[in-house]
């Protein structure tokens, strides 16, 4: 390292150093804070996507897209944490005649976790990296962030940070809040570092894996949230001209390096696939992400292509340019459901990038099961039928089964595009995720909240949101002796 660049546990230190003045901060001052990254994103826009789409290869529209989803997450959580609900105090009153005993005064609250690391993703190079859903979530919760940058976007990930840190600064949060580090051994090391209190991850399940396990071997083990692999399966009980362009769309959009692409569609065995390769035929090349990201979607669609009882309904094509970047269009292979079952060790596996496998059936009550042998855990699960079928409760044990395996369950539509919601869930059961929980809508704050309840504590001791004057003015449930009520807006 050159003396300008700190340490791993400079780096370390200084997060742990602001950790207590920033989870003192109050919502509404942390709000301002994200709101004014938000702002700072928006006006240097054309500067990041500039940066982004030659490190990328990613399309200007899809990216001015995603700078736009950054900013409107960030300012979604400074909305939900002004109105402090997300806190979730509750006050017990001491009641000396409680029916299993005398109860002592015992407040509870949401506190930060405190520092977080978090590895940014290659696919969303603004929406789950730098400034993205596990920062501004981490952010918003109280916790200080060190990023560790992708390598496929080294020079955005750099400019990105600096323009997020001076925004922080300039909002009066405390040094350290927000850092970078680059380097695959440093992310290990600051991970292992012991003022590291939660990681996040976004990417492939065994460099996921690899880290929720040193995470979990910690002489003091920390929560780790990866997002891993998912092959997003989607049922449909017919398949029509316009369900398989629909599909194809969704495959092929970001030149499959999408996390929710459909990997697996399972139509009638009698089902006409012929508009497959027009659809496919429609859609230009892309390149992908970076070299290595070509180089494993080359060998993986090799591996599916050479594959026992594959029909190959679109071929598409791979060529390498002369800097070594990949450029591809959709394959798309058929094979029937035993063909599946059979060679499941060479199809199961996520192809990341533009394929995807079309599964015949003949016979649709054998799909729950099917489901729960073949996908154990997945961040989508897609339903494709008509309404009649839907209302006359054929397909009630398959939605069963695809909510008990899946963070998110869909009804038509394809599951690329996630919409960043106080309702989303954008997780799931393993390998979907390291830890269910969701990486994107609000409900991602509760990752880096711990519980804390205060007995018999003095007023001037307790946190602001469990104080009697509520100077904060949050939401706070009450139980009062004999009684429980939820309260909030009479203290303000």
């Amino acid at each position: 390292m050159s003396e300008s660049t700190p340490t791993v546990s400079e780096v370390a230190a200084r997060a742990a150093s602001a950790a207590r003045a920033f989870a003192a901060t109050s919502p509404t001052d942390r709000g301002a804070a994200l709101v004014a990254v938000a702002d700072a994103l928006d006006a240097h826009a054309g500067e990041l996507i500039a940066i982004a789409m030659g490190e990328t290869g990613l399309t200007e529209a899809r990216l001015t897209g995603e700078v736009k989803r950054t900013s409107w997450q960030l300012r979604l959580f400074a909305d939900t944490i002004a109105g402090g609900a997300y806190l979730d105090a509750r006050i017990d009153a001491a009641d000396p005649d409680y029916v299993i005993g005398p109860r002592p005064d015992v407040r509870r609250v949401l506190e930060p976790v405190g520092p977080v690391l978090n590895f940014a993703a290659s696919n969303f190079p603004f929406a789950f990296s730098v400034a993205g859903g596990d920062s501004a979530a981490a952010l918003a919760a109280g916790c200080p962030v060190v990023v560790k940058a992708h390598s496929g976007h080294p020079e955005l990930s750099r400019r990105t940070a600096a323009i997020v840190a001076a925004a922080l600064e300039g909002a009066g949060m405390p040094t350290g809040v927000f850092q970078l580090i680059e380097g695959q051994q440093n992310g290990v090391d600051l991970l292992q570092d012991e003022r590291i209190r939660a990681g996040a991850f976004t990417g492939s399940t065994h460099v996921g894996r690899l880290l929720a396990d040193i995470a979990a071997a910690r002489p003091r083990p920390i929560p780790f949230y990866g997002e891993l692999g998912s092959v997003n399966p989607v049922y449909a009980t017919y398949a029509d001209a316009e369900l398989l362009q629909g599909f194809v769309a969704s495959v092929a959009g970001s030149a499959g390096q999408l996390c929710t692409k459909p990997g697996f569609l399972f139509v009638p065995a009698d089902a006409d696939l012929s508009a497959v390769a027009p659809a496919v035929g429609g859609v230009a090349e892309h390149r992908l992400l970076n070299p290595g990201i070509g180089r494993a979607f080359e060998g993986r669609r090799s591996a599916v292509l050479g594959a026992e009882g594959t029909t190959v309904l679109a071929e598409g094509e791979v060529h390498e340019d002369e800097e070594g970047q990949r450029h591809a269009t959709p394959t798309v292979v058929a094979v029937d459901l035993e063909t599946l079952r059979s060679h499941r060790e060479a199809l199961l596996e996520e192809s990341f990038g533009p394929l995807s496998i079309i599964v015949r059936y003949t016979d649709a009550s054998a799909l729950p099961a099917v489901h729960e042998e073949l996908f154990p855990g997945n961040l989508t699960s897609t339903v494709h039928a008509r309404p009649a079928e839907l209302a006359d409760g054929s397909l009630d044990v398959l939605v069963d089964a695809l909510a008990a395996t899946s963070g998110r369950v869909l009804f038509g539509g394809w599951p690329t595009g996630v919409s960043v919601t106080p309702a989303m869930q954008h997780g799931g059961p393993y390998p979907a995720t390291t830890t269910d929980a969701t990486s994107v809508g609000t409900a991602g704050i509760t990752r880096f909240l711990r519980g804390v309840a205060y007995q018999n504590a003095p007023q001037e001791l307790l946190p602001p949101p469990l104080r009697d004057d509520n100077p904060w003015h949050v939401p706070q449930t009450r139980s009062e002796a004999g009684r429980s009520t939820e309260w909030g807006a009479s203290a303000r």
